[in-house]
């Protein structure tokens, strides 16, 4: 019996090391995890200021597209009403010398 006794007892505390080891392994890697994010997070904040400055680069070359486009629809929108106030300005002098010859006209 104390045979069995001094077994049992043997592989409790077996068991308590093992218990111990995987506990403080757990701990070992989840420092070792908390260590990894905190440097991914520096890197990721290192890295900021490209991203920011990509983004923005990218924005303003956006910008820039539309205005030209937005520009270029102004310029070609000015020149058809400009081409339309040719054309009516000719038809007011045909009227107005219409009606200085036939005040009559209309």
């Amino acid at each position: 019996m104390d045979d069995e006794l001094k077994r049992l007892l043997d592989a409790e505390a077996r068991a308590e090391a093992m218990v111990d080891a995987t506990q403080r392994e757990c701990e070992r890697l989840i420092e070792q995890t908390r260590e990894e994010v905190q440097a991914a997070e520096r890197r990721a904040e290192e890295h900021m200021p490209e991203l920011r400055k990509a983004f923005v680069d990218r924005a303003d070359e956006r910008a820039g597209l539309t205005l030209a486009e937005m520009e270029r629809h102004y310029r070609e929108r000015g020149e058809r009403l400009q081409a339309m106030a040719s054309a009516r300005a000719q038809e007011a002098v045909d009227a107005t010398l219409a009606l200085i010859v036939d005040p009559d006209w209309e």
